[in-house]
């Protein structure tokens, strides 16, 4: 595989945040690194072609948002909702089916072999990738996650989960599992 690409800067996934950062608050650093991992990713999996830049990228500014918007731990539909009305809203011109697909599949455990195949199945190996912290690495060296790694740091995201499981669902173990039975695809 080819090495891997980091753009330091996406404009429009800033754009896009804007209007969630203070909504997000003190978890934004976090978040927003994890979304800049996981697109490093999913675009290195897609050859970084630009006709699906602007959707990967759209994609993983919305695929946990529903965490701080919907407060629900069980958060990948209401994630699509709000991407989905942003869509709208906002005159993003992606195609609803795809963005709603990387959305929704982005914790199937096995391979997606569904419509739009390429794309989903890019970001779902994204994001299990930077859920793993590189343990699961699907294809990518374990020195490019290194590099992306160190280009957006982790920034306590993944304890970030860890303390909404708990605050949405009382303790970190009905959390964690109302997160599981909600968000894991078979």
């Amino acid at each position: 595989m080819s090495e891997i690409t980091i753009k330091m800067e996406r404009p429009f996934v800033e754009e896009l945040f804007a209007r969630y950062k203070d909504l997000i608050g003190k978890d934004y650093p976090g978040y927003r690194n994890h979304v800049y991992r996981t697109i490093s990713y999913a675009m290195h999996f897609l050859g970084n072609a630009q006709e699906h830049e602007r959707l990967v990228e759209t994609a993983f500014v919305y695929h946990d948002i529903g965490l701080w918007t919907d407060h629900e731990l069980a958060y990948l539909e209401p994630s699509e909702a709000v991407a989905l009305a942003d869509n709208i809203k906002f005159g993003l011109g992606l195609d609803p089916e795809l963005l709603r697909g990387a959305i929704h599949w982005h914790h199937k455990i096995s391979s997606y072999s569904g419509p739009h195949r390429e794309v989903i199945e890019a970001c779902r190996k994204a994001d299990w990738i930077d859920a793993s912290k590189g343990m699961l690495r699907k294809g990518i060296s374990r020195d490019q996650i290194q590099r992306v790694e160190a280009a957006f740091p982790n920034l306590g995201f993944h304890d970030t989960l860890l303390r909404l499981a708990k605050d949405y669902g009382g303790s970190t173990l009905v959390g964690g599992v109302k997160v599981t039975l909600g968000i894991v695809k078979w």
